[in-house]
């Protein structure tokens, strides 16, 4: 059989992750991956705890270093930009470091060219004049990004610090600037910090950012950045029908990021869901032995449909599935639910599945509810006790459960039960059946029926009052 020859473009999560996947499968594979900088498999989420100082060197974000990558067979071409793909003619074009121009040829074509920041069109940070790294105005979404920051940091010696966003990246800066002891602004135009949770949970976000002396501004919208001739940075802001101001020393933009599709798109790729790559569950687009995965495709929600949900946990395993595909498999992508979490100083929050309005919103003929509930983290009568404050979602219809969000302390194993409701979920469980979970528990770490059944039991005696014949009820307290 004549060796296959598989092309990735993209060295981060869903490239890298096929390229693995089709030396796993094939040994004898030439795989070669496009890398367009030279930091091939690095951690864009550990960015900010390399900011903080608490991952010491920027090679430590590396998941694999170069070196590992190799030893598995793979070819590396790091500086390397695909400046077209010509899909009837299986070639790519590149431009190496110099700018020399070459060609590769493929049977298999992986893209994984990902996100780029999302850029506000506001005055400063557009148009003639646009302040940039030289002038302490930053975007976060690579390592060039994060050496631009850190040369920042460096040499400016920032006193102050106003965050535009307060979404992951956002809250996740916030903490790592004000470890650094940088006096944090935080910026958001929506009413509530960490947006993708209900209201009342990012409130408990908000919270834990002012007890850490992070200045909070929610309902404010961010209309220009400008310097001073002092060199010091002003955002101007409306907030609540009043034109605020706040001068700071350093400026973080993390408004979200837009799939980089533009090479795909010009290759004749179908777009779809926020002008993502339309890929079906085998990772393939429309061009002829082309397949994408991660940021750059659109996602496949197990409760939604296609949507685009760009996360780094569903990049690996599209990436997986496109490279065993890449060379004839037939893998499939099970799809998303998008569960995610976060750390905010002593707190972390949750979320998997649907919330109450997207579950509305979807079309399915649900009829969602949500009940909160706080219950403790384990048995109260032993020491250091912290509560947990859950919501969960539901079908009345049918019981199905739909989704869940979670907020408590770092102790808490935040991860660990988002994690439960997210494989609840995967199999489409009801909310009932959650308390039918065999679930560790010793009093130090949990409880006779953990928080995460505690909570979908307070659920269904709101919504599903009458018990079927045999459910399990809830025992008193061990």
């Amino acid at each position: 059989m004549a060796t296959r020859h598989v092309l990735a473009i993209g060295g981060s999560d869903a490239g890298i992750s096929a390229a693995l996947r089709a030396r796993e499968l094939d040994p004898g594979a030439d795989v070669t991956v496009a890398v367009a900088d030279a930091y091939p498999n690095f951690s864009i989420c550990g960015i900010p705890y390399y900011v903080s100082g608490e991952v010491t060197h920027w090679r430590n974000l590396a998941h694999r270093s170069t070196a590992d990558l190799e030893a598995t067979g793979m070819r590396l071409r790091t500086d390397t930009r695909v400046a077209a793909i010509d899909a009837a003619a299986h070639t790519v074009d590149i431009l190496d470091a110099s700018g020399a121009a070459s060609q590769l040829g493929y049977d298999a074509l992986i893209v994984g060219t990902g996100a780029v920041s999302a850029v506000p069109p506001l005055p400063g940070l557009v148009g003639p004049g646009a302040l940039g790294p030289h002038d302490g105005v930053h975007l976060l979404h690579s390592m060039g990004d994060t050496f631009a920051v850190m040369e920042s940091l460096t040499t400016r010696s920032p006193q102050t610090a106003a965050i535009i966003g307060a979404g992951y990246i956002g809250l996740e800066m916030a903490e790592a600037l004000t470890t650094r002891g940088i006096r944090v602004t935080q910026i958001e135009a929506l009413p509530e910090v960490l947006p993708t949770v209900d209201p009342e949970l990012g409130g408990l976000v908000r919270a834990e950012l002012h007890r850490n002396g992070v200045e909070v501004l929610t309902d404010t919208t961010v209309t220009a950045i400008a310097r001073t001739e002092n060199g010091a940075l002003t955002v101007t802001a409306r907030h609540r029908g009043q034109t605020i101001t706040r001068t700071a020393d350093f400026v973080l933009v993390v408004v979200g990021v837009r799939p980089d599709t533009e090479l795909a798109a010009r290759a004749g790729a179908q777009l779809g869901a926020n002008g993502a790559i339309v890929v079906d569950e085998a990772m393939r687009t429309n061009l002829p032995d082309v397949f994408a995965a991660g940021d750059c495709v659109h996602t496949h929600h197990r409760l939604l449909g296609a949507t685009w949900l760009p996360l780094g946990t569903t990049a690996h395993k599209q990436g997986r599935v496109a490279g065993e595909n890449a060379l004839g498999g037939n893998a499939r992508f099970g799809g998303s639910l998008g569960t995610q979490v976060v750390k905010v100083f002593d707190l972390v929050a949750a979320r998997t599945g649907l919330r109450e309005h997207e579950a509305r919103a979807a079309g399915r003929g649900w009829a969602p509810a949500t009940t909160a509930s706080v219950c403790d983290d384990h048995k109260a009568y032993y020491p250091g006790a912290t509560p947990i404050h859950l919501r969960i979602t539901g079908d009345q219809t049918s019981g199905l459960l739909l989704g869940a969000q979670l907020v408590g302390h770092r102790s808490a194993e935040i991860a660990k039960r988002v994690d439960t409701y997210a494989a609840a979920l995967f199999h489409a469980m009801t909310v009932e059946a959650v308390s039918e979970l065999d679930l560790s528990y010793t009093p130090p770490l949990g409880s006779p029926w953990d928080a995460v059944q505690l909570a979908t039991q307070q659920w269904v005696r709101d919504h599903h009052p009458a018990p079927r014949p045999g459910a399990p009820q809830q025992a008193a307290a061990l």
